[in-house]
């Protein structure tokens, strides 16, 4: 179960890491959507020697039965997170599916404008169930995410109005079923992509948490290129202080610029310097840091800025409890146009089969960037051969 050895760390020069900030930032890693990744989150706490307090889980998406959650999935993850009051669970929800089946955009739009009218609410009051039956009912939920990119279905350029529409209606659904506290998540990824984020933002009353999917990308320009650039950093953090809201990083990770320190050093900088819910690194090739061999000097720095801090005990009054939630005072607003076709929702399965998803999250962005010039890049494998066989050997 090694994916760093000492040697190889040794072998590979290192950028000084600065003195680590004080204050703990709850973090953690995607390791596996199901029970394997659940399993990787001790060992990942050891070699780290920090407290891993966020769980990290993706929701599959080949139908409307995966959209209500696999029981066996959440049940894993939920009993995780139930043996350390200080841990959250922290769970992408799609809005459509299949998400990753590029569909075309009429097909994308009629979907969102079914879901803006309530053809789906059922399935996401189903999972919101679970999860609270779960003792889960307090999770984050990353609905939508990436809803400014094309890497999947979920996306809002089709149609901003609908989306926006749907996702209030997701939100209503889910906060009316009985021990919800969910927050929820609106993560774009950062730059404008196919559409400035901002277009796509459906309100204060439906969003906790103003997140951004960032890793390091495009080739060839600096973090301060990402903290400056349109929609880029800076303008996720300003955005949310206006609207009165923190900021995660549910996704992160190395990229383009391949084993690049600079780019650990600066997120670890921007994280202790803005108030951040939660980080979340992507630990698998080529993004991670302790799954992939292939960044030894970043896992060095990552490592060494984020290693080491121990979450604060709770409070033995009141250990992790949420915020109460203030219930939307109307309903949301339903988008005149009437959907192109029939939704393709099909009827809630009274036992669907639990399948975690078979591969993770697809990580390439498509950096749709006019003043850098470059091109869209079509998505990762999400698992490459070297990233699998780490993987396997710590299983």
């Amino acid at each position: 179960m090694v994916a760093l050895t000492a040697a190889t760390l040794a072998t590979r020069p290192f950028i000084p890491a600065v003195q680590k900030a004080p204050k703990y930032v709850p973090l953690g890693a995607f390791l596996g959507s199901g029970e394997e990744g659940v399993a990787r989150v001790g060992p990942f706490q050891r070699w780290l020697g920090s407290t891993v307090t966020v769980g990290r889980t993706y929701l599959p998406s080949n139908d409307w039965a995966d959209i209500e959650g696999p029981p066996r999935m959440l049940g894993a993850w939920a009993r995780w997170k139930a043996a350390d009051p200080r841990r959250m669970l922290v769970v992408n929800v799609p809005m459509i599916t299949p998400n990753e089946a590029g569909l075309p955009a009429p097909v994308v739009r009629s979907l969102l404008r079914g879901g803006a009218a309530g053809a789906f609410d059922g399935h996401y009051r189903t999972l919101a169930g679970r999860l609270a039956s779960a003792g889960a009912g307090d999770s984050i939920i990353v609905l939508g995410w990436e809803m400014n990119g094309t890497t999947y279905n979920g996306i809002c350029a089709p149609d901003p109005a609908a989306w926006k529409a749907y996702w209030r209606r997701i939100v209503t659904a889910m906060r009316a079923v009985p021990g919800a506290r969910f927050r929820f998540d609106f993560a774009p990824t950062r730059g404008r992509d196919a559409i400035p984020w901002t277009e796509c933002y459906p309100g204060d009353d439906v969003v906790d948490i103003i997140g951004s999917d960032s890793y390091d990308q495009p080739a060839g320009e600096s973090f301060e290129d990402f903290v400056n650039e349109p929609y880029g950093l800076r303008a996720q953090a300003e955005f949310a202080a206006a609207h009165g809201k923190p900021i995660s990083f549910p996704e992160w990770g190395l990229f383009r610029n391949s084993d690049n320190p600079e780019y650990i050093q600066g997120m670890h900088d921007w994280i202790m310097s803005h108030d951040v819910v939660y980080q979340s690194i992507t630990d698998y090739c080529p993004h991670g840091v302790w799954t992939c061999g292939r960044n030894p000097r970043s896992s060095h720095v990552y490592r060494e800025l984020f290693g080491g801090v121990k979450a604060p005990e709770p409070s033995p009054a009141d250990p992790a409890a949420p915020t109460p939630w203030t219930w939307p005072a109307t309903p949301p607003t339903v988008p005149p146009a009437t959907p192109s076709g029939t939704p393709s929702a099909a009827p809630s399965p009274t036992a669907p089969v639990p399948r975690a998803p078979s591969r993770p999250p697809a990580t390439a962005r498509t950096s749709a960037r006019a003043s850098s010039g470059a091109s869209p890049s079509p998505a990762t494998s999400r698992v490459t051969a070297a990233s699998s066989d780490s993987v396997r050997a710590m299983s």
